[in-house]
């Protein structure tokens, strides 16, 4: 028990430093703010996740993807996502923003978007998937599709369209779209919450390793 609790400690721990690695990543590139054009979006190495970038292009017919259980602040919506054709580059998915869906889980309404545009924002890799169960997405309407994850290989095909590897997270300074930022982490934990569990793992570690050292050392009575 001390051992499990142990490197649960350390996984807390080591997920904390992979989150904080993010932040500052993405604090340095919005810092800076050096647009690379949207062809980048294909061609980024691995070690550089994220990126600024502008480009012009215009936005495909195709269906809206709304991101099901997107939390903003206490209140529960999907975030809209649309391919987005750069001129030139590879197709990406565009998002948009967050919409709030009522209690009858009712799809939100998405403008379509027809004109050529310029875009910027920060390019980084899609949402976590976590545990892929069932599928990517349904077509719940034929002009908007609800998603379960952002599963680009899969939507690549039902789409017709090779998307590229990254996400565009549209500025939130652009007049286009709908409530959003640039916070990477959304609905998931910041590196501090993580630490706080790895110290409540060390915890439970010591007070284990400190009972088992008094049954140990107790005298047997007679």
């Amino acid at each position: 028990m001390i051992a499990g609790f142990a490197l649960l400690g350390r996984w807390q721990l080591s997920r904390a430093v992979e989150k904080q690695a993010m932040l500052d990543a993405v604090s340095r590139v919005l810092a800076e703010r050096a647009a690379q054009p949207l062809a980048a979006a294909k061609d980024l190495p691995t070690d550089q996740p994220y990126a600024w970038t502008r480009g012009s292009g215009r936005f495909l017919e195709a269906p809206a993807l709304l991101l099901d259980n997107q939390r903003r602040g206490d209140a529960v919506g999907v975030r809209v996502f649309r391919v987005f054709q750069p001129q030139p580059g590879q197709a990406l998915l565009v998002d948009l923003g967050w919409l709030r869906m009522d209690g009858q889980r009712d799809l939100p309404e998405v403008s379509a978007i027809r004109q050529s545009l310029v875009i910027e924002g920060l390019l980084t890799p899609p949402p976590a998937t976590g545990l892929a169960l069932g599928p990517a997405y349904v077509e719940a309407q034929p002009d908007r599709w609800l998603l379960t994850r952002v599963d680009l290989p899969a939507l690549s095909k039902a789409l017709k369209v090779e998307l590229a590897p990254r996400v565009l997270r549209l500025d939130p300074e652009f007049p286009l779209g709908y409530a959003r930022d640039l916070d990477v982490l959304p609905n998931t934990l910041p590196p501090e919450r993580h630490r706080g569990y790895a110290l409540q793992w060390f915890g439970l570690a010591a007070a284990t390793f400190a009972f088992a050292l008094f049954l140990s050392l107790r005298r047997p009575r007679p």
